[in-house]
């Protein structure tokens, strides 16, 4: 890595950005350390003793693997309060309707869980109960009952997802989700389907010398700021950036990187070449990509003849896409898929890399496979900065899915099939359903039929992750037990329940004793060690309360369920995954292993059963958008998933209730910066204040979850079953 000087990559000659529109990063430090006011002492030994637990990309304290260089970002710092905060005021909870409409960071401003709490039918609010009548109440509502469970990504290491899916499997039900299904599920269907694995194919150290860079709608200067460290490094190793997206992100145009010196003070120009699509436009423009390398011979020949299957099938259905037809889905011209065609024919090297602006859609596996289309044309899989990156948000993604969590998947990925239910069936000792079971969306549904009676749910919020709050609320109130597992309050706890509700408090990765793991982003299974400082008193492991549940819900089975600790389930993990092989020895601050090495398929063969990767003929989606109407995207901001951290964005100026809109529009309907606006999507709407932005002209974004209201919770994709986080709106003056 160059240490040099490089003005050619300065974002500005202004010292620190002074004057320019930017997040303040150091503003962030001295937030953070008045928010740990009284635990600064353990604050710090959790940055730098710990396995950071916001986005996937995986640091060991501030360090990683990739360079030795500090590595913190905004978003680790605002965790940093939720993971120290002493236990709450028990008395707020004595009558819950003093708490509604409070905002979810003032639920969780408020304190820990301190002990297990119980609401029945019509009472005001809750009771503190002891651990075992907590047990045995939420064990009896589990019988013999119809029951799902679904785990949030917070923070999850990868020995509660393996013990929760364990216990539920126990339990005799596929109906076990995590987060994972409404971000990445369509890539986990399309990378299975295509190339055999649901992961990254290369590591982060492929991006800084690779060629080119292609984001698709991804966006991680909001979503993974330590991303952009690594960018500041490839850029000074001479790496192109390209962006595909329908808003030319600001953190994706210049950045300051605040822990190094160059971008701190001059910041770093991101993004070389910008390609505009509409929303929902993104197959119609890496279709016509597809195209275009066809048409001028630019496949890497060789490597498709060799390594693929199914070219000529791809191959026919571009050619049968009419350039009218692509132009009108994506919004870009066919010059401009020319020069991303060409920039692809050019470069010897190249990572793509995408995220929920791919996936969240009623096509977002074809998305997927159309990305990896592009890839495969031109061979860049297997080899040095080269690779398909499915960027994750969350540290507990990744692991979610490969320990089983998942109501489509076994431990390992494996899909639900008799043959695989039998496999675990004699690992474990006990009969596992040979179904699959209810996705998340699908239990919400399912409780909203009245045909769920009991739902846990560990961490998360469905009132603020999943379309339709309003048909969230109604399918929450219906079973007779609900079962909150958490660190603080959320606002569906204090949704009334026709049955019990109860709240039992959870540790934190950083509190439980004998470690725990997490993997990354590029398939690095991570230790993250037990941090010693406070604690609150009664909060309990994840994994033990999940098999303590099934325990006692089946006593028959006790002794094939429990554990005595995160050794030992890191070696039932290695028996139950062959490709987590290293995880039991995991033991120390920093251990580490990373399965599959630098490269996937690096020998030449692809994880499916012929060893050749497959190419797809992508449809194009039927997307019918009326005159006068808009496309409205969901976008993130100053949060963390769903945990707003403030209301304005210091990238963009953008307040929550901004609407997104390109100058064009805006003009066009004589919408000045403020006014209020309404939108509409059938009886759906959502008022906001028009903000003018470097939006695609025909297309809007708003703030996710704020914007949730818009969308049907009905319109979700075919295989993955992730809802769709788009909507067609009109657009009137408040």
């Amino acid at each position: 890595m160059s240490k040099l000087l490089d003005p050619r990559n300065w974002a500005s000659w202004r010292p620190f950005g002074l004057g320019l529109r930017k997040p303040n990063n150091y503003l962030e430090l001295l937030k953070a350390f008045r928010a740990v006011k009284g635990r600064r002492r353990y604050a710090w030994r959790v940055l730098t003793q710990g396995t950071c637990d916001g986005c996937a990309l995986g640091t060991k304290g501030m360090r990683d693997w990739t360079m030795r260089e500090v590595h913190l970002c905004n978003i680790r710092l605002r965790l940093l309060p939720l993971n120290t905060m002493p236990a709450l005021d028990v008395s707020v909870l004595r009558d819950v309707s003093g708490l509604e409409g409070r905002r979810s960071a003032e639920l969780r401003e408020l304190g820990r869980l301190p002990y297990p709490m119980l609401r029945r039918a019509g009472e005001p609010g809750f009771t503190r109960v002891p651990w075992d009548e907590a047990l045995s109440i939420a064990a009896a509502g589990l019988r013999d009952a119809r029951f799902g469970a679904y785990l949030t990504s917070r923070g999850v290491p990868n020995e509660n997802y393996y013990a929760a899916q364990k216990a539920m499997r126990a339990l005799g039900t596929n109906n076990i989700d995590n987060a994972a299904r409404i971000c990445h599920s369509p890539s986990t269907v399309a990378l299975k389907q295509t190339i055999g694995a649901a992961a990254t194919t290369c590591s982060y150290t492929d991006w800084i010398g690779s060629d080119l860079i292609v984001f698709i709608g991804s966006n991680p200067s909001n979503n993974q700021p330590v991303a952009m460290k690594y960018l500041y490094h490839a850029k000074k190793a001479g790496t192109r950036v390209a962006m595909v997206n329908a808003y030319r992100e600001p953190g994706m145009e210049r950045y300051w990187v605040p822990s190094n010196a160059e971008s701190a003070v001059f910041g770093t120009k991101i993004t070389d070449e910008f390609f505009g699509v509409n929303v929902g436009g993104d197959i119609g423009f890496l279709n016509g990509v597809l195209k275009h390398l066809v048409e001028r011979e630019w496949v890497d020949e060789k490597f498709v003849a060799l390594r693929t299957t199914g070219f000529e099938r791809a191959r026919e259905a571009v050619e049968a896409q009419s350039w009218e037809e692509l132009e009108a889905l994506s919004g870009a011209s066919r010059d401009e898929m020319l020069r991303l065609a060409r920039l692809l024919a050019e470069a010897r090297s190249a990572v793509l890399v995408w995220s929920m602006g791919i996936t969240q859609h009623t096509f977002g596996e074809d998305n997927v496979r159309a990305i990896v289309n592009l890839a495969l044309a031109r061979g860049f899989v297997g080899r040095e900065h080269c690779g398909l990156m499915p960027i994750r948000g969350h540290s507990g993604v990744q692991g979610g899915a490969e320990m089983g969590a998942y109501a489509t998947g076994l431990p390992g990925g494996l899909p639900i099939t008799p043959e695989n239910a039998g496999r675990f069936a004699d690992l474990w000792g006990f009969e596992v359903p040979a179904a699959p079971g209810l996705t998340a969306t699908d239990m919400i549904d399912a409780a909203h039929a009245g045909e769920l009676d009991a739902l846990i749910s560990s961490g998360g919020n469905f009132l603020e992750v999943l379309p339709d709050p309003g048909y969230c609320r109604e399918a929450l109130r219906r079973p007779r037990l609900r079962v909150h597992i958490d660190i603080v309050l959320s606002s569906q706890m204090l949704v009334p329940s026709e049955g019990d509700v109860l709240l039992l408090p959870a540790q934190t990765r950083y509190e439980m004793t004998g470690g725990v793991t997490e993997t990354s982003t590029e398939r690095r299974i991570i230790f993250s060690p037990e941090v010693e400082g406070p604690r609150v008193a009664e909060a309990w492991p994840e994994w033990k309360i999940f098999t303590e549940l099934a325990a006692r819900s089946r006593p028959a089975l006790a002794s094939r369920i429990r554990f005595t600790g995160t050794p030992a389930i890191r070696e039932e993990i290695e028996r139950a995954v062959p490709f987590y092989a290293g995880i039991a020895g995991l033991s120390a601050f920093g251990d580490n292993v990373q399965y599959g090495g630098r490269h996937l398929f690096a020998d030449g063969g692809f994880q499916t059963p012929d060893g050749l990767a497959r190419f797809s003929a992508v449809p194009l989606p039927a997307l019918e958008r009326p005159d006068g109407s808009f496309m409205v995207a969901t976008r993130r901001g100053k949060q963390f998933n769903s945990m707003v951290h403030e209301r304005l964005d210091g990238f963009n100026g953008a307040t929550r209730e901004a609407v997104l809109m390109s100058a064009y529009d805006a003009d066009r309907l004589g919408l000045p910066d403020g006014t209020p606006v309404e939108l509409r999507s059938g009886e759906r709407s959502y008022r906001g204040k028009v903000l003018r932005a470097p939006v695609m002209p025909g297309n809007l974004q708003i703030h996710w979850p704020e914007g949730n209201v818009l969308l049907d919770e009905s319109r979700r994709s075919p295989d993955a079953r992730i809802p769709d986080y788009n909507a067609t709106v009109t657009v009137r003056r408040a």
